[in-house]
């Protein structure tokens, strides 16, 4: 990652001149085969950077909407400043594991009674977010911002990520600084990073954004990306996953070029293995809301899973499995939700 990108362009296509076909290097030489290649199911698969820090955006217009009536009501659904530039916040870099690791279920202060004063305990409202995420390669001085007409050059590659959210905690402790220890307490992302030359064939136009933002956040080519989105809950008397979520990158407002010039245009250095996540990924259809808490619509209705199963939040031993993909391109990331009293 550190490398840039012409060595990023170099290295993919020397890997598929040698994993093709007609190339006899690795083809006809099967003691080099043989240190070159190792069956996947005896890997053991690690993150894929050591992340020095993470940021996660909010640019999903269906979900900040959907999040604002619940909060707010309707005519105050988006804040003035969400259709102005790509809104985030600094998460903890620490607590982000590579899929498959065990997330335990957080505890803290809630508020569920606004009568009462709070109480500490594990959170009830535990939930998922169904996200994909960028790693930054190349960097940048501190002083001096990545314009946008080059931040194509700093984007890595892509992962997904599932960012796991206490709710009965974030609204009692978001106010008025943003999520705390209702997102710290883990987040999961897939070992494999696609580049983005490998996605570049499923780019389309950019979402028409009015207002037309400020001249540093604008840019023409496609950069936004047709990858289908699945997410699934298993529980654990469950035979098999339910699909609960459908949705596509590709209804996210703010571009992954526009969330890095705007990271940086304050002159912020980011550097190789930083990861920049999209915030959850919702649609205009209930079926494709990327979270629980909209799935559920805070708790006031039930998400069926089959054969009598059904949920407003995650119970404990649940296992979460997002999928992402098109028909050249699968990425795969399962994740599992166990309880504080298993793990201890």
């Amino acid at each position: 990652m550190g490398l840039g990108y012409e060595a990023w362009r170099e290295t993919r296509r020397s890997l598929q001149q040698l994993l093709s076909a007609n190339e006899t290097t690795l083809r006809d030489d099967v003691s080099l085969r043989s240190r070159a290649f190792f069956h996947q199911s005896s890997a053991m698969m690690h993150l894929p950077s050591e992340i020095g820090d993470y940021t996660d955006f909010y640019s999903s217009r269906d979900h900040a909407t959907n999040v604002g009536i619940m909060f707010r009501g309707k005519e105050n659904a988006l804040m003035p400043n969400w259709l102005r530039l790509p809104v985030g916040y600094h998460g903890r870099a620490s607590s982000i594991v590579v899929s498959g690791t065990p997330i335990r279920r957080p505890s803290g202060q809630m508020r569920p009674d606004q009568s009462k004063p709070p109480v500490f305990g594990q959170s009830k409202q535990l939930d998922i977010e169904l996200e994909m995420a960028f790693f930054v390669g190349g960097g940048n001085r501190l002083g001096e911002p990545i314009p946008i007409e080059r931040a194509h050059q700093h984007i890595f590659g892509m992962v997904l990520m599932n960012d796991w959210s206490a709710r009965d905690i974030q609204a009692w402790e978001y106010v008025p600084l943003g999520p705390f220890l209702g997102k710290n307490f883990g987040t999961t992302i897939s070992p494999w990073v696609v580049p983005m030359e490998a996605l570049l064939p499923f780019a389309e136009p950019n979402t028409v954004q009015d207002p037309k933002p400020l001249p540093y956040l604008c840019h023409d080519d496609a950069f936004t990306f047709n990858i289908n989105l699945f997410v699934s809950v298993k529980g654990e008397a469950m035979k098999e996953a339910a699909t609960i979520c459908k949705s596509n990158f590709k209804y996210m407002y703010w571009t992954m070029k526009q969330q890095l010039a705007h990271h940086t245009v304050n002159g912020c250095n980011v550097r190789p293995g930083d990861l920049l996540a999209s915030g959850t990924i919702s649609g205009p259809d209930p079926d494709s809301f990327g979270s629980m808490l909209e799935l559920s619509w805070k708790g006031s209705k039930t998400v069926d899973l089959g054969g009598g199963e059904t949920r407003t939040f995650l119970k404990d031993g649940d296992e979460v499995t997002l999928t992402g993909g098109q028909s050249h391109y699968r990425n795969h990331d399962t994740t599992l939700l166990s309880s504080l009293q298993t793990l201890l």
